[in-house]
């Protein structure tokens, strides 16, 4: 265990968590929404620091990234737990898993141990992934210090819930973060995955304004999120407010965990969301879990000259020559970008 960040003390041992915009409010010998986060004695304890559930490497493709360092590994780490409950969530078996456990899984991996490995792997960065990042701050931050002092990157995956003064205090050393843009009704977030999605948009613009490079993703579910007018809102949203040179990655959804009853995305419905973000002025779409698509490969926003070849996660190919497109000099928005 260790001693939370961004909590508060209230009278008769309640305490107030500052971590992410649930702000929950905690009674003594209860926890959070996250599920991790326990109040004894009045005093707030992360139950996962140190307690990795999962620890691969990656292409930084399958984050996904597209504009991030194209072509690296990355190292992906993640406890258990998470601050929504999406009904969709592809990865329930450890996001869900703390809650009514008393003891949480978990195997020991400090910081050190965790960059160690990231360098002996020839990983060019660590990820904070397959669960919530947020609810593990403390772990992620300690981890991302070490990994900068040691020359390596740090990107989340993340449902954007985090709080500004939270995220401030990680900023000077998160480089990168592929942020969930479920749907575009405060509907959809209340009825399937239990937030606000004024929250999110709001998170969205603080990352932004702090400078961390984003790109954004939405799993498109039959019935749900899919409707002209949201995507089209969507589209808008992003190439108004984040930027046309945020990469938009829309994927497919198949039936999973508690949303059993809707249909896999058609590819149509991809190439329609695809459509509408380029009609809406955004330089980068990309379709996903669909290998074999064209809105895989990622072409010149000027002149259309194909820049990186993808299959899947695999890049087979990147002409791109000191950041720009051989053919027209455009400029390839991105870091790392060769």
């Amino acid at each position: 265990m260790r001693e939370a960040s961004f909590y508060s003390k209230d009278e008769g041992g309640t305490v107030n968590c500052a971590l992410c915009r649930f702000r929950c409010t905690i009674p003594d010998g209860g926890r959070g929404i996250c599920g991790v986060r326990e109040n004894r004695g009045g005093v707030l304890y992360s139950l996962v620091y140190g307690k990795a559930v999962a620890e691969h490497v990656d292409p930084i493709e399958k984050k996904p990234f597209f504009h991030f360092m194209p072509g690296s590994r990355t190292y992906s780490i993640a406890t258990v737990g998470c601050n929504f409950r999406c009904l969709h969530c592809q990865n329930y078996s450890i996001s869900q898993a703390p809650r009514g456990e008393i003891f949480l899984a978990g195997h020991d991996l400090p910081p050190e141990l965790i960059v160690s490995r990231a360098l002996a792997s020839g990983c060019r960065s660590i990820s904070y992934t397959y669960t919530e990042p947020t609810i593990f701050f403390e772990y992620a931050y300690d981890t991302a210090v070490l990994a900068h002092r040691n020359g390596l990157k740090n990107v989340f995956v993340t449902n954007g819930y985090i709080t500004p003064e939270a995220l401030a205090r990680i900023a000077p050393y998160l480089d990168a973060a592929n942020i969930d843009l479920k749907g575009f009704s405060e509907r959809f977030y209340r009825e399937v995955v239990h937030a606000m999605l004024d929250e999110v948009l709001a998170s969205i613009l603080e990352y932004k304004k702090l400078g961390i490079w984003i790109e954004l993703t939405t799993l498109i579910i039959p019935n749900l999120n899919d409707s002209d007018e949201e995507l089209q809102a969507m589209a808008g949203f992003i190439a108004d407010k984040v930027g046309i040179e945020t990469p938009w990655h829309v994927t497919q959804f198949y039936p999973t965990y508690r949303l059993l009853d809707q249909p896999r995305t058609p590819p149509e419905t991809l190439e329609r969301a695809r459509r509408f973000g380029l009609e809406a002025g955004l330089r980068y779409v990309y379709e996903g879990n669909v290998p074999g698509l064209q809105g895989e490969s990622t072409f010149c926003s000027a002149c259309g000259e194909l820049l990186v070849s993808r299959t899947g996660f695999r890049v087979e190919a990147i002409v791109v020559k000191n950041g720009r497109c051989p053919r027209c000099s455009a400029v390839l928005n991105g870091v790392g970008i060769p």
